[in-house]
């Protein structure tokens, strides 16, 4: 219970705690955000960690010096593009063969999965791309993408797109945004919105086939 609640702290509060993370590591603090956007992406039983609320808290910090926002989206960039491309080979080497009833077959929610892989064969290779705005499906989306054999070079091209896009997009609205008065005053609840936009698809999704059914 104590490590959910200080999970949910982290996502809310993210601003205080990269506050705590660059006082304590200083420049590793790059490397520390560089682990969090990797795991996230790349081990599939952590979908959970902060991403896009990581990129714009970052980006925000990037616009008064805490970093260089150039060097920041290179991190975050390299850290989503390798976290994808590990997650691609977990799948393709174990995703077809993890047995429901062993330990990661329960970490690993199969309605997810489900969800990733209905996704995955909707929109083939776009998938890569559109799901880094999707929590959870982010993180599943290659993993399916190697279990089923997606052609790995095709595969690269649209994590390196989506990659550059994702990274772009959430750390420079940070950069140009987090900082304005209003937003810096209420930024847990920016956070929310945030997270709450990132999952308006997948909820959407969820209740037309819900009403399908």
């Amino acid at each position: 219970m104590a490590i959910i609640q200080g999970l949910i702290s982290f996502i809310l509060h993210i601003d205080e705690h990269l506050v705590d993370i660059i006082e304590i590591f200083g420049g590793w603090s790059y490397v520390i955000l560089f682990l969090i956007v990797f795991v996230e992406t790349g081990v599939v039983i952590f979908p959970f960690l902060p991403g896009d609320s990581l990129l714009f808290a970052a980006g925000a910090f990037a616009a008064v010096d805490a970093f260089h926002i150039w060097l920041l989206i290179i991190v975050f960039f390299v850290a989503a593009v390798v976290g994808d491309t590990v997650n691609y080979h977990i799948g393709k080497k174990i995703g077809t063969s993890i047995p429901p009833t062993s330990w990661l077959g329960k970490v690993i929610n199969q309605e997810k999965m489900q969800k990733a892989e209905e996704f995955f064969n909707k929109h083939g290779g776009k998938t890569i791309v559109i799901a880094r705005f999707m929590p959870f499906i982010r993180t599943f989306a290659p993993f399916v993408a190697g279990a089923s054999r997606m052609n790995y070079r095709y595969f690269i091209v649209y994590n390196v797109a989506g990659a550059a896009i994702w990274v772009g997009i959430c750390t420079m609205l940070g950069y140009l945004f987090g900082n304005i008065p209003l937003i810096k005053e209420n930024f847990s609840t920016v956070l929310l919105m945030i997270i709450f936009i990132s999952v308006l698809p997948a909820l959407i999704s969820f209740i037309k086939s819900r009403f399908a059914k």
